[in-house]
């Protein structure tokens, strides 16, 4: 599909603790500006093409050669490089902007998620409940029953079910919900497990009876005899991948930044690579591969068997940051938070803990030591956080370290955060950290947040104070489960995000804090340049500028003109990375006749 030819090495492939040399994708051809009088691959003339660049300029005509953009102008600039071999492209006034960067993604779980069977989409009780009961009847007696992910707090009712609920309809059937932090289960899931009479911690019970409740934290989940998932080969992980990366190519999206991969993520990847059939430049974070209550050298001697560090790679695959987690999640009331969690909050969780703050499984000195580790290797840093008091914890670390050593320009940076103060803010803009976030959980679970909590509303995403204080702020989804972009159970279209940022509407329809809007414009870069500037690759991408990837989105209407609430509904029509067209929902029409005057103004 590329033109652009890669060899890649098969150590790199299969035995990524070789020696750096044997791991990094090597190109054996190289991008080079051409002469005028070679001409260009493809000129894309008569659009509205918004450029992100630093004075975010708006243009008419782009020429592209060799895989990046050659010109970047008028229609009487690009036309100098049109040659009778070059394809032209009338984009008969559409908005152009530049690919979509995804800011944060579990891509390879994704692709896989619905595989075996659909996962649903249920948005009530009564449907959650009736769905557990079809699964009961067309499973034999003893079989699990498994949401991979499953929040109850979105749910109309925003309510947990009761064992008694999930006992009702599955009394035969142990019962798993998923919520990656938290989940619930039924008395049929603790029986098979052998958990009737466990007073493991992270079984809860109720604060009257005594009796487990059926809620769970994370630290329980390898307690439950659940059944091992069905092995996929090789070949049928990469089609999946195949398939959900051209889904993404549908929504626009070039660039993936990896929420956590692994060696065999990267073989699959490579081997798409490999065939031309990578659609999407990655960025891939690593999980620290080791326990963070080793010590300090045992760290760094772990991560050194990597093999490899940020910014490795090329242009298509690089090494990303090392991750770590800090707390819990929002959606399961385990993230912790600068004071305990609401009476309401509890009640939506079925619990009923007194002072309860969240799970914390890393504090600051950890977080340091971590931190530390990862830069001395020459690693860029980050971590998952979600409530405002491990914001706060990882903040103070980051401090710490930035006592006895320069990280201003390390781009460490928070992935979630979601509850920033304007003392955090303040923090973030001095040590240079930088906002990874999920624009779609504040249309998602605003109404949540809005509910239960006091103080922190006004702290929840504040997007205006971040980018006020000079805050890089990325944008991202943290997509998981399901494939479809709005209906996946964390929605990936980049357009619902932009148009969430602009409006801060939640999907019920609540403006939530209306003083932290920020513009369309601002949106838009926290999708692009933004993203770019997370992976450190803001000189070759994030913007339609001359001798960058070209890597571009033409879109069904103008994300800066239309009205705001269809901001949300806007849709590529053509995606091209490289150069080259990757998804084409066939409504503009390639014309190769060479003549530029057909094209002049």
């Amino acid at each position: 599909m590329f033109a652009k030819k890669i060899v890649i090495s098969t150590a790199y492939a299969f035995s990524l603790s070789l020696h750096l040399s044997a791991l990094i994708l090597v190109l054996i051809c190289i991008s080079c500006r051409p002469d005028r009088s070679s001409g260009a691959d493809l000129v894309l003339v008569n659009g509205k093409i918004i450029t992100v660049d630093s004075a975010f300029s708006i243009v008419e005509a782009v020429a592209i050669h060799n895989g990046r953009f050659v010109s970047v102008g008028t229609t009487e600039e690009v036309n100098k490089w049109i040659s009778p071999a070059t394809r032209i492209l009338d984009l008969k006034g559409h908005t152009a902007i530049p690919g979509i960067i995804e800011g944060h993604a579990h891509l390879v779980a994704a692709s896989q998620s619905e595989l075996s069977e659909l996962i649903p989409a249920v948005s009530n009780m009564e449907e959650l409940l009736s769905w557990i009961a079809q699964q009961a009847q067309s499973k034999k007696a003893g079989e699990w029953i498994v949401h991979p992910k499953f929040f109850s707090t979105r749910l109309d009712e925003m309510r947990a079910p009761t064992l008694e609920e999930l006992d009702a309809v599955a009394p035969e059937h142990p019962v798993f919900l998923n919520g990656s932090y938290g989940g619930m289960v039924n008395t049929k899931a603790l029986e098979i497990s052998g958990l009737t009479a466990s007073n493991h911690p992270g079984l809860l019970r109720d604060k009257f009876t005594g009796k487990h409740n059926g809620s769970l934290f994370r630290s329980a989940f390898e307690l439950l005899a659940l059944p091992q998932p069905n092995d996929l080969t090789f070949e049928e992980k990469r089609a999946a991948l195949k398939a959900m990366l051209a889904r993404y190519n549908e929504v626009g999206i070039t660039s993936v930044i990896l929420g956590r991969s692994d060696k065999g993520e990267l073989a699959l990847f490579e081997a798409l690579l490999a065939d031309d059939e990578l659609t999407a430049r990655l960025y891939l974070n690593f999980a620290f591969p080791f326990s963070p209550k080793a010590t300090l050298d045992e760290i760094k001697a772990s991560i050194s068997q990597l093999g490899f560090r940020t910014g490795d790679g090329n242009e298509w695959i690089k090494v990303g940051a090392l991750k770590a987690v800090v707390d819990g999640g929002i959606l399961t009331g385990t993230a912790f938070l600068r004071e305990p969690w609401s009476s309401k909050a509890q009640n939506i969780f079925g619990r009923s803990a007194d002072n309860y703050q969240g799970e914390l499984y890393l504090n600051q000195r950890e977080l340091a030591k971590l931190i530390i580790a990862a830069d001395d290797a020459g690693w860029n840093f980050t971590a998952h956080v979600t409530g405002g008091g491990a914001v706060d914890t990882l903040l103070a670390a980051f401090e710490e370290v930035g006592g006895t050593r320069t990280i201003r320009d390390k781009r460490f940076s928070i992935i979630h955060g979601n509850f920033y103060t304007p003392q955090a803010i303040a923090k973030m803009r001095d040590l240079g950290i930088y906002a990874n976030m999920q624009a779609a959980w504040l249309y998602m679970d605003g109404d949540f947040i809005n509910a239960v909590s006091n103080d922190e509303r006004t702290d929840f995403h504040p997007y205006k104070s971040l980018y006020e204080a000079k805050v890089q702020v990325i944008g991202g989804s943290d997509h998981m489960v399901k494939t479809d972009p709005n209906s996946a159970v964390n929605p990936y279209n980049p357009f619902l995000s932009i148009a969430t940022v602009v409006n801060r509407k939640t999907r019920s329809g609540l403006t939530f804090n209306a003083a932290e809007r920020i513009s369309r414009q601002e949106a838009l870069k926290m999708y692009t340049i933004n993203n770019a500037h997370a992976s450190f690759e803001e000189d070759i991408k994030g913007s339609i500028e001359r001798d960058k990837l070209a890597d571009m989105v033409v879109l069904s209407a103008d994300i800066l003109s239309c009205p705001e609430d269809e901001i949300k509904d806007i849709f590529p029509i053509l995606t091209i990375i490289g150069g080259k067209e990757v998804f084409d929902k066939g409504i503009l029409t390639a014309d190769n006749d060479p003549n530029p005057t057909a094209y002049a103004k």
